[in-house]
């Protein structure tokens, strides 16, 4: 049985774990990125290969990473909040340490990856995949191929413009992600935004508090906003929402809410979900990246969580 190391590379942790090619998760860890020192970057990706590598057949490494990948030499040309590998080639220089092939990708693509060999858009040729976190991001399949764009730069929605209320115009990224809603949260509130709060907390407290529960259905509104000019450039069978926020079973019903209000919406006949994956979302697709560079990408037999 051959077996797989699978990195899911963030700015806080790194998730890790063995993966056999049907995508069975056989062993999982983390630990603190370092996000500023190439050299402690590449040994913590070393030392976990080489305890791997003691116990099972390792046949290559498989990597999701944040910012402006390019999946076929391995370049970072801007890498988000792991500044160590702005300007570097994670594949080659791994590959060096390693001696193992290597296979990196934009964690984005990697989450619509993920879903669509086994998860919600297995049976989809075009859909759109959109995460909820520190920003927004999102992965683009139109025509059954991953569309990555002439840079490596497809899929940003967060970098969409959206008006304010008082008529200036910011980013998905600062408004309709859950790190922008926990901002708002903290102006409103007079908390200094250095003060750490769990975007859970936010909507425990809208229950009694209708000032917050305002608050979040207008952060619900631009979600929805970013959702209708995408569905309408890309005209997608359907549209899945990932990130930690996508949990919540209220989540699609309140941005439906909105999405029915905008110009023309019931046209344009899009299915609204939830990813299937979510903690796992960025090794699956890493791992289904690196079968398909392989060639071994059809041996999926079964979702799995």
């Amino acid at each position: 049985m051959a077996y797989y190391i699978v990195f899911d590379v963030g700015g806080t942790k790194t998730k890790h774990g063995v993966m056999d090619r049907h995508g069975e998760l056989i062993t999982s860890g983390d630990y603190e990125t370092n996000c500023r020192q190439l050299e402690p970057f590449l040994e913590d990706m070393e030392n976990v290969v080489k305890e791997y590598q003691r116990t099972w057949d390792i046949k290559g490494i498989a990597m999701s990473l944040p910012g402006f990948v390019d999946s076929q030499t391995g370049y970072t040309e801007f890498a988000g909040a792991i500044i160590a590998l702005n300007g570097q080639n994670v594949k080659t220089l791994l590959e060096e340490k390693t001696s193992l092939r290597v296979e990196v990708e934009n964690d984005a693509n990697c989450a619509a990856l993920a879903e669509k060999f086994s998860g919600h858009a297995k049976e989809c040729d075009s859909f759109i995949c959109m995460t909820l976190g520190t920003g927004v991001g999102g992965g683009i399949f139109a025509g059954g191929e991953l569309v990555r764009g002439a840079s490596f730069r497809g899929g940003e929605f967060g970098m969409m413009l959206t008006e304010t209320e008082n008529g200036q115009f910011t980013t998905l990224n600062s408004s309709a992600s859950t790190a922008g809603l926990i901002r708002s949260y903290k102006k409103q509130q007079g908390i200094p935004q250095s003060q750490q709060i769990d975007g859970q907390e936010i909507f425990e407290k809208a229950k009694q508090d209708p000032a917050i529960e305002k608050m979040i259905d207008q952060w619900y509104k631009r979600i929805a906003i970013g959702i209708y000019n995408v569905a309408t450039v890309l005209n997608p069978e359907k549209i899945l929402i990932g990130g930690g926020v996508s949990a919540r079973p209220d989540l699609i019903p309140n941005i439906e809410k909105h999405l029915h209000t905008l110009h023309a919406w019931k046209n344009i006949q899009v299915t609204l979900e939830t990813c299937y994956y979510f903690n796992q979302a960025g090794m699956m697709g890493a791992l289904y990246h690196f079968l398909i560079k392989e060639g071994h990408h059809r041996t999926i037999k079964k979702p799995i969580h």
